[in-house]
């Protein structure tokens, strides 16, 4: 029985997930090479998000943070692997059933202005989802659009209702990208950088806005983030990825506080602290992030890591829990 309970508490399993994109190359070229080469944009991982929690994806950028959330959304098919959304697999889904699905899962895309139709209203492009789905349209659907955007500070809502994408501010920009993912009353969120194209003035109202919706809608968040201040203030969870792959995993009191993981340890040397007097050692990783097509045999950070033993070259560590809650993938840890 207790399985079971512990099965239910997860939204979200992921197991053996991989995405290998094949790289693009002229016939001659694919001719003389005899193979196809691939980016390994997501090698192999493993986490589970709880109901209810927010659950941080950080790293560099190309460390297949992105591409692993829109896995978990069939955005993009996987290579190989498994994802579970509340105890459905969802890779043996039909496009029928996967349709119905996406109402319980939305995203937050990264770049609002991108992301919003420029030939579309705001409160159109708002409320599509919702004439998609079958659930409202007209009045009603306006309605509902209204009353969203009120709630995520979009105001006054009946003007701006009416504006075309171009004509918000940033900041507004990013909190109608919200109402959008909100407005159909998902379970769960994958928001991809949801503030990193915000003004700095803005970025923490944005992330308490956030915190006040899944508390008030009782939502699941993925949160993606290369900034490791801002997934701090939001996170209950945090999977540190390098080049494909989950190096560090674990409580955010237990990463932030107890660092396993060299490059764990580099990117929390690299947050900022509010105190100019503050005396802190930096640890920066020499080189730079190794090719994706072709990445280093064992540990894949061993070239910029600088405590790397013989192993470290040879052998690919495994992700094995080395306290309450913590999981690590590095041989000097275990």
């Amino acid at each position: 029985m207790k399985e079971i309970k512990e099965m239910a508490e997860n939204l979200v399993e992921v197991r053996g997930l991989k995405k290998w994109f094949p790289v693009q190359k002229s016939f001659i070229e694919t001719f003389l090479a005899r193979r196809v080469d691939y980016v390994r944009a997501v090698d192999g991982i493993d986490f589970e998000i709880k109901r209810g929690e927010v659950f941080g994806l950080a790293g560099e950028s190309g460390s297949g943070k992105t591409t692993t959330g829109r896995l978990i959304l069939r955005l993009v098919e996987p290579t190989e692997g498994q994802i579970t959304f509340d105890g459905m697999d969802i890779l043996s889904l039909d496009s029928k059933a996967m349709h119905a699905l996406r109402r319980r899962m939305q995203i937050i895309f990264q770049d609002p202005y991108a992301s919003l139709n420029p030939r579309m209203k705001i409160g159109e492009g708002i409320g599509h989802g919702l004439e998609i789905h079958g659930i409202a349209k007209g009045k009603l659907k306006r309605q509902m659009v209204l009353e969203m955007m009120e709630r995520v500070g979009l105001t006054p809502a009946a003007v701006l209702y009416d504006k075309y994408p171009h004509q918000l501010s940033g900041g507004q920009r990013q909190r109608a990208v919200i109402a959008r993912a909100l407005i159909l009353h998902p379970d769960l969120v994958v928001a991809d950088e949801p503030i990193a194209m915000a003004d700095v003035s803005v970025k923490a109202l944005l992330l308490e806005l956030m915190l006040e919706l899944k508390r008030e809608f009782n939502l699941t968040y993925l949160y993606i983030t290369h900034d490791l201040a801002t997934a701090k203030y939001i996170c209950n969870r945090i999977a540190i990825m390098y080049l494909g792959k989950i190096v560090e995993l674990g409580s955010l009191y237990e990463v932030y506080s107890h660092p396993l993981h060299p490059y764990t340890e580099a990117l929390l040397s690299a947050v900022p602290v509010p105190d100019p007097r503050a005396q802190r050692r930096k640890v920066l990783p020499k080189g730079e992030i190794p090719n994706p097509i072709n990445p280093p045999s064992g540990c894949r950070f061993h070239p910029r890591c600088p405590y790397a033993k013989e192993v470290c070259g040879i052998e690919e560590p495994r992700l094995v829990e080395v306290g309450t809650d913590h999981l690590v993938a590095c041989h000097l840890r275990v």
